[in-house]
């Protein structure tokens, strides 16, 4: 909540780095300057793009933000229709922008955290503006920069559903379980308009996640022909 400053107590920086293989979702504690110790039950980053991917169909194009995110995605689901953002944090949007307007055809998904959000917010308005109606923009909140080193971000503080409202998007919805998040995704791919999602999500790595193994050569060929079939 805007204002509101919300520390993650309890996970050390080991803890960030050590992987939890076979858990799906952790309860955090969180500490709010302005109030007691509070605790939240949060879904896996890696349960949530399994339920995403449940929903993605085979003409549908994907794009990730870099780092886990990919990693994750290429883990579960490699396939031509995705496009890892490889090096290139706060693009995911955009890039998911240029395809809804240049493929109306296809369904568009961008996967993105919340610190690739934060650094390109000038990129909502823009999206809203031309809302495209075949774009589905899921935010993955874990409220850190988990990729270098789990830095907390200022999303604990700052409603990435509410400012995208703000600067212009249709329908946005703030998903907190996994029930929550099959409802939202429901609407989102039936609706006629510009659809996003903000997921808060646990820090809990999955051990022996593999790099994208793809070039970025390979990634953007075999994308370009998934964009065109």
């Amino acid at each position: 909540m805007l204002g509101q400053r919300d520390e993650v107590i309890g996970l050390t920086g080991e803890d960030l780095k050590r992987a939890y293989p076979g858990q799906h979702q952790r309860t955090f504690s969180t500490r709010c300057t302005a109030g007691p110790l509070r605790s939240y039950h949060m879904i896996a980053r890696y349960q949530a793009i399994e339920r995403i991917l449940s929903h993605v169909q085979s003409n549908d194009l994907v794009v990730s933000t870099t780092g886990m995110i990919s990693r994750e995605l290429f883990s579960l689901d490699d396939r031509p229709g995705n496009f890892y953002m490889i090096g290139s944090m706060g693009l995911a949007s955009a890039m998911g922008l240029g395809l809804a307007i240049q493929a109306p055809h296809k369904r568009i998904f961008v996967l993105e955290g919340d610190g690739s959000a934060l650094m390109s917010l000038g990129t909502l308005p823009l999206i809203a503006s031309e809302a495209p109606p075949n774009l589905v923009h899921v935010i993955l909140d874990n409220e850190v920069y988990e990729s270098t080193g789990g830095q907390t971000s200022i999303s604990s503080r700052f409603d990435l559903a509410q400012t995208a409202a703000s600067a212009g998007y249709p329908w946005t919805r703030r998903v907190d379980g996994i029930e929550e998040l099959e409802s939202a995704l429901m609407k989102a791919k039936n609706t006629s308009h510009l659809s996003l999602i903000l997921i808060k999500v646990g820090i809990a790595p999955v051990e022996g996640i593999p790099r994208v193994s793809h070039t970025p050569e390979e990634i953007r060929d075999r994308f370009k022909t998934a964009v065109q079939s």
